[in-house]
């Protein structure tokens, strides 16, 4: 480079290796044009300011002004040449890191991109779908599920151990990951990743389905109080489908109760909750003996409370469909109130905490929880 910038300068004659005639070949580019007229005049600048600072320096002290050009020309062109050198290193370190930020920008936002698109209600083409799992590095799986990790730092640790296996995203305000599930029925691996942890895990779907694998995943979430004092675990949505489906909707779930239980009403409350369990015992063992094993009472003690039963109700505990509406109704109460209890034993923190599943308690159980 000093070489070529005292050459083109004209301080120096052109070697063997540099004449016109064998560089012909060579075209220039307008890039290399205007670089090379950018450093002649930053050399040209340097060495008039050199020159001048010299010859009045040497003013001052009565010597000969005279100097040896092309030293200075030399000295400067080394100093230029080392500074285009550094320049040009750190512009292409820059552009090198560049490129490598903008891949790793261009795979996130495709992947970002596809989890949206996944969980999306609107339905995505097959083709665009495959698209962006190209652009993300992402093979679309037969089928997925949800994981709704207690805590955005848990979701960023089950990522990092899934790596590239997994898609993350937010969905309802809630960091989530979506996992490929190609057995539905094997969920070994789910529950080995997820051991000592906290989280909802959506039933598995096929892609067009994802975001109902999230939302129930999110109400299950909801509904399952932290567990301070136990050991967490998982919660999976496989679990626990009756249970969602009668709470998926809470104030019709009221509404549900109001309507087929408003003959209890005028009851006190211990008379109502008597009733009730009997009640449900009954439609669920199917005759007075099977409720009063399950309520561990004596079976004409269910008799006579389903002769007030039947006094209340009238002729419609012998209709089918009215006996399915009452068994929803009282599962539907029960699984509210037990929801209420653990969130507020939670609440509270006392020693005592409840294990926070879903799985309908038996009716005997439930009787000693209410003294019967």
């Amino acid at each position: 480079m000093e070489e070529a910038l005292l050459t083109a300068l004209g301080y120096q004659e052109q070697t063997r290796e540099q004449t016109p005639d064998e560089d012909k070949h060579q075209a220039e580019s307008e890039d290399d044009i205007e670089d090379r007229s950018r450093v002649e005049s930053k050399i040209e600048s340097k060495i008039r300011d050199r020159i001048e600072r010299g010859a009045a320096a040497r003013a001052e002290v009565g010597t000969d002004v005279g100097t040896d050009v092309g030293t200075e020309v030399r000295a400067v062109a080394r100093a230029v040449a080392r500074e285009e050198v550094g320049h040009r290193i750190r512009e292409d370190c820059e552009v090198t890191h560049e490129g490598r930020d903008e891949g790793v920008r261009e795979g996130d936002r495709a992947r970002q991109d596809l989890f949206k698109t996944l969980t999306d209600d609107r339905a995505a083409s097959e083709s665009s779908l495959s698209e962006l799992a190209e652009a993300a590095g992402w093979p679309l799986p037969p089928a997925v599920r949800a994981i709704v990790p207690a805590t955005p730092g848990e979701a960023h640790q089950l990522a990092a151990a899934l790596d590239d296996n997994v898609l993350t995203g937010v969905f309802a305000g809630r960091p989530c990951l979506l996992v490929p599930s190609p057995d539905p029925d094997t969920r070994a691996p789910m529950e080995h990743l997820l051991r000592g942890r906290f989280a909802a895990v959506g039933h598995a779907v096929p892609l067009r389905d994802t975001a109902s694998s999230l939302r129930w995943a999110l109400r299950l979430f909801a509904l399952t109080p932290a567990r301070p004092g136990l050991e967490a675990r998982p919660v999976f949505v496989d679990d626990h489908l009756s249970t969602l489906l009668l709470l998926q909707d809470e104030p019709l779930a009221h509404a549900l109760a109001a309507r087929w239980l408003r003959p209890l009403a005028d009851l006190t409350p211990r008379q109502s909750e008597r009733l009730e369990v009997t009640l449900l015992a009954w439609l669920e063992g199917g005759g007075a003996p099977e409720a009063a094993k399950a309520l561990s009472v004596h079976p004409q003690t269910v008799r006579y409370r389903m002769r007030q039963l039947e006094k209340l109700f009238g002729t419609g505990l012998r209709d089918p469909r009215t006996r399915f509406e009452l068994e929803m109704a009282l599962r539907s109460r029960r699984l509210m109130a037990q929801v209420r209890r653990q969130h507020s034993r939670v609440t509270r923190r006392t020693a005592r905490v409840i294990q926070a599943d879903f799985t309908p308690l038996v009716v005997g159980r439930m009787a000693r929880v209410n003294g019967l």
